[in-house]
C-alpha cells in the first residue's frame, strides 16, 4: 500500500489535511457555496466552539455572523466569486457566540474555489468561496492604543492653559478609547497654587473643565466650568485617594451611586456600562481626575485598559503641572506688573491721557506718563523681549532709569541714548550669569519710545529705539508717522545714534503709542479706526479706547499691548506770563514788579508771592550776570507755579555754599531752598533755569479764566 498509485496517496494526504484544517486548527476556514451559504466551518476555534455543524451548515453567512459594523463584507465575497480577485487580511468586527456581549476584531481573507485538475485551464466552474479568519482583536486593541498615545503626544500639551490642557486629553481619547471623558482639575491648580498632596482633603474644590461624548445628546451631570466638592464615598473619591486606577462595572444597584444622584441619571441615560478612573496625580500631589466610560456594544474597561489609562493620565498631568507653573509665574509677573506700572496718568490742563491694555497684560510691556517742568508732559511705551518675571523685572528696572533720567530734562534722543547704555550694562550683567542658567541664554533687548509734549509751542519732540513708532492723528483726521527714524534696540551691541523729531501736534490732535507693531501698523492704515473714529475733540477718551479695541479685528494676530491714546489742548493763554529782560542790573526791580502784579491776578497767596519774587530776583540777577542776550522770564501756572529764567547761554550753572564772609553766590542755593525743585534744560537756542513751587488750594482752584491776559 506504500508504493500504491501516487494519485492516490496524493489525494488521501489532501483530504487528511483538510480534516486536521477543519477539525483541530485554531484559524477560522469557512467554505461558501456560490450563494454564500455555509458549507463547512472550522468547529474548533473559539469563535465556533460549542456550535453544532447542523446549526450553521446550509445557512446564509450573513445569518450565522453577527457582524457589527463593516456590513459590505457580503458584497466583498460576492465580489471574490465575480472576478477572481482574492480579499486579503481585511479586518471586520463581528460577535461570537461563545461570549455574544463583547465585539472582537478579525482578519479575514476570502479565496475563490474552481473546478478542475489545472490551476490555469479557462472556463473552469466556480464551486465557491474559502474564508479564513484569525482572531487580532488584542493586536487591535494594541495598534489602536498606540494611535491614541501618539495622538496624545501630540495634541496634549500644546496649550500652558489648565482648561485647554483637559479639553485637548478628551478629544484625543474620544471615540478611540472611551466613548465618554471627563476631566475635573482641582481650583487652585487652575489658579496656579500648587496642588494639595494625596489622599484629596475632603471639600476641595474641583472644576469640570472638559466633557466629551462619543455621540451628540451625551447627558452631563454638570456642566463645564462649574466648581464643586466631589460626593464620597465613590471610585473617584477613592481613587483620589491612594492614587490608582479604578476599573468599575457599572450596575444600578451600585450603593455609591445613591450619593451622586447627577452622575447616576447621567449615567443611566447614557447606558453606560463600564467606568474608568484615573487619577492625574505627579509625585504624591492630586492636580485633578479624569473619568472614562463605555456605553452601548463598546467593550467593557479590563485590568489592560486602566494600566494604559495610567500612562495617558501620567503624560496629561505633566503638561497640566507645565500648565499650572506658567499661569502661577504668568500670575506673579502679572502681579509685579501691575505694581509697577502706574495706576492712573498724571492730570495735565494742556493733555488728556488714557492707559489701555490690549488683549492682556504683557509682563515686559510698559507705558508712563511723566509731568516735566514747563507744563510739558512727557509719554513712554516700550516693551521687553521675553516673558515671566523675568521680562516684568527687566521693565522694572527700564521704566525706573526712563524716569530718572527724564529728571535731568534730557531730550528724546539723549535720554534713549543713556537709557541704551543702562540697558547694556543690564544684558552684560546677564550674559556674565553662570552657564546653567536659563537666563544666560536669553538676550536681553528693549523697544521704546520716548515722547516730549510742549502745549507752550504746540509741538511733540520724540525719538524711537527698535521697531516702536508713535503715531499722530491731527483733528482733520489725517493719521500720519513721524519720520523719525529709529535707534538700535536697547541692550543691543549696536551703537548708532538716536534722532528726534519736533511735531506739529494742533490743538484737539491725538497721539497713539503702542508697545505692538503690529497694532501700529494696523492702526496707521488709511482704512483703519483712527481715520473713521468721529468726535476726536469731544468726545471722550476713554469711549474713543473702547472704540479702537472695538475696531480690531479678531485674527490680526495682535499680542498683549499697552497702549497710551493721549489728546492735546491748547494751553489757556491766561495761564503763563513771558517778559523779555533787558540785560542790565535795573531789570531786576522790573521783573519783581510784573511777578508780584501777575501773581496777584492768579489769587496767589502772600508768602508764596513773597518767595516767588525772591527766586526770580535771583535767577534774574544770575542771567543778567553770567547768560547771554536774549533773555526772557517765564511764569507758568498750572498744577504748580513754574519760574522760567531763559537765555542763549550754554555755561552750567550749578549750586554753591558760600562761605559767611562772602557777598555773594547764594542765588541758586536760595532759589533751591524756596522753590520744591529746580533744575536746567538745555535748547538749540540756549539754556532755561527753572524754579517749581506748590501752590495753595484757593490759588488753584481759582478758574484760570478770571484774570487778565498780561500784556
Amino acid at each position: 500500500m506504500a508504493h500504491g498509485d501516487p494519485r492516490r496517496r496524493k489525494d488521501a494526504t489532501a483530504a487528511s489535511m483538510l480534516e486536521a484544517l477543519f477539525t483541530q486548527s485554531p484559524v477560522g476556514l469557512h467554505l461558501l457555496d456560490t450563494d454564500l451559504r455555509v458549507v463547512r466551518v472550522n468547529t474548533a476555534t473559539p469563535a465556533m466552539r460549542g456550535m453544532p455543524l447542523d446549526d450553521v451548515q446550509g445557512r446564509p453567512a450573513r445569518d450565522v455572523y453577527d457582524m457589527v459594523e463593516d456590513a459590505d463584507v457580503e458584497a466583498l465575497l460576492r465580489g471574490v466569486l465575480d472576478t477572481g480577485v482574492p480579499l486579503l487580511q481585511h479586518i471586520v468586527r463581528a460577535r461570537v457566540r461563545a461570549d455574544p456581549s463583547r465585539e472582537r476584531y478579525f482578519e479575514v481573507s476570502a479565496l475563490r474555489l474552481e473546478a478542475g485538475a489545472e490551476p490555469t485551464s479557462p472556463g473552469r466552474p466556480v464551486l465557491g468561496v474559502a474564508v479564513t479568519s484569525v482572531d487580532v482583536t488584542e493586536r487591535e486593541r494594541a495598534r489602536a492604543r498606540t494611535e491614541v498615545l501618539d495622538a496624545l503626544r501630540r495634541n496634549v500639551g500644546r496649550s500652558l492653559d489648565p482648561a485647554v490642557t483637559g479639553e485637548e486629553l478628551v478629544a484625543t481619547v474620544v471615540p478611540g478609547f472611551a466613548d465618554v471623558a471627563i476631566v475635573e482639575v482641582v481650583e487652585a491648580v487652575i489658579r496656579g497654587d500648587d496642588p494639595p498632596l494625596a489622599p484629596l482633603p475632603t471639600g476641595t474644590p474641583v472644576m469640570r473643565t472638559a466633557f466629551r461624548g462619543g455621540r451628540t445628546g451625551h447627558p452631563q451631570a454638570h456642566a463645564v466650568g462649574d466648581v464643586r466638592r466631589l460626593p464620597a464615598p465613590t471610585p473617584v473619591t477613592q481613587a483620589l485617594a491612594d492614587l490608582r486606577p479604578r476599573v468599575v462595572p457599572l450596575d444600578p444597584a451600585v450603593p455609591w451611586l445613591s450619593v451622586d444622584p447627577p452622575a447616576a441619571e447621567a449615567i443611566r441615560a447614557a447606558e453606560a456600562h463600564s467606568l474608568l478612573v484615573v487619577p492625574l496625580a505627579l509625585r504624591g500631589a492630586v492636580l485633578g481626575v479624569v473619568t472614562l466610560y463605555r456605553t452601548g456594544p463598546s467593550l467593557p474597561f479590563d485590568a489592560s485598559d486602566g494600566e494604559f489609562a495610567v500612562e495617558l493620565a501620567t503624560h496629561a498631568a505633566l503638561c497640566l503641572d507645565n500648565a499650572r507653573r506658567y499661569e502661577r509665574e504668568h500670575t506673579v509677573a502679572a502681579t509685579v506688573q501691575r505694581r509697577l506700572l502706574p495706576r492712573h496718568p498724571e492730570a495735565r490742563a494742556s493733555l488728556e491721557t488714557a492707559y489701555l491694555s490690549v488683549t492682556g497684560a504683557d509682563p515686559g510691556a510698559w507705558y508712563d506718563t511723566i509731568a516735566l517742568s514747563g507744563a510739558r508732559t512727557a509719554l513712554v511705551v516700550g516693551t521687553v523681549s521675553g516673558g515671566g518675571l523675568n521680562a516684568a523685572a527687566v521693565m522694572g528696572q527700564l521704566r525706573t532709569a526712563v524716569r530718572s533720567l527724564a529728571a535731568f530734562d534730557l531730550a528724546p534722543d539723549e535720554l534713549l541714548a543713556r537709557l541704551h547704555d543702562t540697558a547694556g550694562e543690564l544684558a552684560a550683567e546677564r550674559a556674565a550669569l553662570p552657564l546653567g542658567d536659563p537666563l544666560h541664554r536669553e538676550t536681553l533687548a528693549a523697544d521704546c519710545v520716548y515722547a516730549i509734549h510742549d502745549p507752550l509751542t504746540g509741538t511733540c519732540a520724540m525719538a524711537a529705539a527698535g521697531r516702536l513708532a508713535p503715531l499722530v492723528v491731527r483733528p482733520d483726521r489725517t493719521v500720519t508717522v513721524p519720520g523719525a527714524p529709529a535707534g538700535p534696540r536697547l541692550g543691543t551691541p549696536e551703537g548708532a545714534p538716536f534722532a528726534a523729531v519736533d511735531v506739529e501736534v494742533p490743538d484737539g490732535s491725538v497721539l497713539v503709542f503702542t508697545s505692538d507693531p503690529l497694532l501700529t501698523a494696523y492702526l496707521a492704515e488709511s482704512s483703519g479706526p483712527l481715520s473713521s473714529a468721529p468726535d476726536y475733540r469731544d468726545r471722550p477718551l476713554r469711549d474713543l479706547c473702547d472704540a479702537l479695541v472695538y475696531a480690531i479685528p479678531a485674527g490680526l494676530g495682535i499680542g498683549d499691548a499697552a497702549v497710551i491714546v493721549a489728546r492735546t489742548a491748547a494751553f489757556p493763554p491766561d495761564m503763563f506770563a513771558a517778559w523779555p529782560i533787558d540785560p542790565v542790573p535795573a531789570a531786576v526791580a522790573v521783573a519783581r514788579r510784573r511777578t508780584r502784579e501777575q501773581l496777584a491776578k492768579w489769587g496767589v497767596d502772600d508768602e508764596t508771592s513773597f518767595d516767588t519774587q525772591v527766586i526770580v530776583s535771583e535767577l534774574v540777577t544770575n542771567a543778567v550776570r553770567y547768560g547771554s542776550p536774549p533773555l526772557e522770564l517765564r511764569l507758568i501756572r498750572d498744577r504748580t507755579l513754574t519760574c522760567e529764567m531763559r537765555d542763549a547761554g550754554s555755561a552750567a550753572p550749578h549750586l554753591r555754599h558760600a562761605a559767611t564772609v562772602d557777598e555773594g553766590g547764594r542765588g541758586l542755593f536760595i532759589s533751591a531752598q524756596l522753590s520744591r525743585t529746580w533744575g536746567t534744560r538745555y535748547t538749540d537756542s540756549g539754556k532755561t533755569i527753572w524754579t517749581e513751587q506748590a501752590l495753595s488750594i484757593a490759588a488753584t482752584d481759582q478758574h484760570p479764566g478770571s484774570a487778565p491776559t498780561p500784556a
